[in-house]
């Protein structure tokens, strides 16, 4: 299969967030290099790497425009250059983050429901689609293994993905499925006490863009591109 493409929120390498999400999940998506996760006492009789399998594949990252394949007719190149212009009308926001339970799984969540998150969320899925292949048979398929509405999978056949707009759910993720209640709420305090100093208010200020080389692959990030300055 071809090489997969994501545009993806991350936060700016080198950063205290992007270091110590890095660390929990142990790889580093803009390095590709495998991370060293500090002691948690409290988790030390869990299975960790297990926990973190499925997001540290990925790095860490909050899905704006889902996995796709270049359209026959577009480059990499191009896209990128695209995704440097599509960032350069937008402006950096802020808004308040806490690691919090979503469904089974443990994520970096909104605090506040944010029109400014959505909007940029939208825009990614519309303005960027031209750059995307229709999704193969395989993928459809795969995608509808999940029981979907109608509508989303409409939306999947139109933009590729059944989860956008109003299904949209802004998530940066930190662990795969924890289905014991008590278990994913001793992991969550565990990661609320890590995180600490990065819980509260957080600078959104660019899009990544994530490369997957094959469907056995980590994805890894090609470049990450900052907003245009804030407006008055």
């Amino acid at each position: 299969m071809s090489p997969r493409y994501a545009i993806y929120y991350a936060p700016p390498a080198g950063t205290a967030l992007w270091d110590k999400a890095s660390a929990w999940l142990g790889r580093d998506a803009y390095a590709d290099t495998d991370c060293v996760r500090p002691v948690f006492d409290d988790l030390a009789d869990l299975d960790l790497d297990t926990l973190t399998a499925d997001p540290r594949g990925y790095g860490f990252h909050a899905t704006l425009k889902a996995p796709f394949e270049l359209a026959s007719d577009r480059s990499e190149d191009e896209l990128l250059l695209a995704l440097d212009r599509f960032a350069g009308d937008l402006t950096p926001f802020e808004v308040e983050i806490a690691p919090a339970a979503l469904g089974r799984f443990l994520a970096f969540r909104l605090q506040s429901e944010s029109l400014q998150m959505q909007a940029l969320h939208g825009a990614c899925v519309r303005d960027l689609d031209g750059f995307r292949a229709p999704l193969s048979e395989f993928d459809l398929a795969r995608r509808r293994k999940a029981p979907l509405t109608p509508e989303q999978d409409e939306r999947l056949i139109t933009w590729g993905y059944p989860y956008v707009f109003e299904d949209f759910r802004f998530h940066m993720t930190l662990t795969g499925q924890i289905r014991d209640d008590a278990q994913r709420e001793r992991v969550l305090k565990a990661l609320q006490t890590y995180f600490a100093d990065e819980i509260g208010p957080h600078c959104f200020d660019g899009v990544a863009l994530f490369k997957q080389a094959d469907r056995d692959a980590p994805f890894v990030i090609l470049k990450r591109t900052t907003f245009g300055k804030p407006r008055d």
